[in-house]
Formats: C-alpha cells, sequence, structure tokens
C-alpha cells in the first residue's frame, strides 16, 4: 500500500495558491467520507491550511483511500497541529434515509465548513457544490488527488468516521463494523442477510430495502 501510494499522483497547491494569489487567505478544502457505506453517517471535513504552507509530510498527503490506516492516522494529527482551523460535519442514517444521500452529504460539508474558526474567503470542494453557503467555491472532480487542502480533509474525514464506526460496532455487535465501516464488503453483507438490519443501517439503501421488507 505504501509503495503504491508513493507512485500515485501527488495533490499539490496549484489551487490554493491561485487563490492566495488573489487575496484570498483563508482557503478551506472540503471532502466527504461515508457516501456509498450502508450504515452509519455521512460526515465531512473542512481544513484550512497557511498560505505558503510548508512541511517535510505534506509530501506523503494522498487521498485517504491511497493511504494505510495507520499512515492516515499519523498524518491526521500532523494536519490539525499545522491547520489554521479544522471543521468537521456528521449526517446521520436517519437523515439520509429520509432526505437522500445527496442532500445529506451537502448537509455534512455545510456542517463543516460552518465549525470552522476563522471562517474561510473561499472553498475547494471534491466535486461538488455548495449552494447552501454564501462563499466563492469550486468544485473540482478528483479533488481528493489533485488538490492538496482537498485531500487533507479527506483524511481527517476518514479517521474520523473511522473511529466512529468502531465505537458503533461496540453499539451494535456482530456486524463486524469495526472492520469494513460499515460498507458492503462480503463480511458485511454476510452479517447482513443472517442477522437483519440493526439501528444504523441505512433502510433506503439496496440491499437493506430488500432485506427489511422481506422481513415485513
Amino acid at each position: 500500500m505504501i509503495g503504491l501510494a508513493n507512485n500515485l499522483q501527488k495533490p499539490s497547491l496549484v489551487e490554493e495558491e491561485a487563490l492566495w494569489a488573489q487575496g484570498c487567505e483563508l482557503v478551506a478544502g472540503v471532502d466527504e467520507v461515508g457516501r456509498g457505506a450502508l450504515a452509519g453517517p455521512v460526515m465531512a471535513a473542512a481544513v484550512i491550511l497557511p498560505s505558503g504552507v510548508d512541511a517535510p509530510w505534506l509530501d506523503q498527503i494522498r487521498d485517504s483511500k491511497q493511504l494505510s490506516p495507520a499512515k492516515r492516522e499519523r498524518l491526521f494529527h500532523q494536519i490539525h497541529e499545522i491547520a489554521i482551523s479544522v471543521g468537521i460535519g456528521v449526517v446521520s442514517h436517519e437523515v439520509i434515509d429520509g432526505q437522500g444521500i445527496v442532500r445529506a452529504t451537502r448537509m455534512a460539508m455545510k456542517q463543516a465548513v460552518d465549525g470552522l474558526s476563522p471562517a474561510p474567503d473561499s472553498l475547494l470542494i471534491d466535486y461538488m457544490h455548495l449552494p447552501e453557503v454564501p462563499l466563492p467555491q469550486k468544485g473540482i472532480v478528483n479533488g481528493d488527488e489533485l488538490c492538496l487542502s482537498i485531500a487533507c480533509a479527506s483524511i481527517v474525514a476518514k479517521v474520523a468516521r473511522d473511529r466512529l464506526m468502531v465505537e458503533l460496532d461496540r453499539l451494535y455487535p456482530g456486524y463486524q463494523l469495526a472492520d469494513h465501516k460499515g460498507y458492503g464488503t462480503k463480511e458485511h453483507l454476510s452479517c447482513l442477510y443472517r442477522l437483519g438490519p440493526c439501528p444504523i443501517h441505512r433502510q433506503s439503501f439496496q440491499p437493506v430495502k430488500d432485506i427489511v421488507q422481506g422481513r415485513d
């Protein structure tokens, strides 16, 4: 995993530097995690890096999916040490079922941005646009692979959600939530079909929906 990550494209500060040059000193990168999971919340993080940021470990930043859990944990702490501000948003499975995953994802991102202090001047967002946030913003396709502040946000969000899913595994044993973090792995699906959904499963998602309907 580590060797592979070193060969993948490194996110850069090109987008941030363009905004800093325009006088936007507080640029926040925003990303989500958990959008495709079958259980648990969707979460988002927003990270403001200082202009002209420079640290030797920044060369190791990647999209969180490209990093080992141990490296994510270490970078999580280093990002918090250097960032001007970090915000996290959490939107529950109930909201996801009631309002849809796209709306819930935007809500989590807005929470993360609202949690920043000082407030940002501009946003760089992985793929999405947030009409609810009255700030200049740019959605970047594959932003977590291309943009350093978005990649930092992806790491923060991933570590925060993974920690939460470990806690939820203790509340709802038998589903191996600490291992797969709510995603639809073979092991998770096996537990789901055997035990049925637990209270944090997303009942609007397949195959959870089919299992619920089949048990009615």
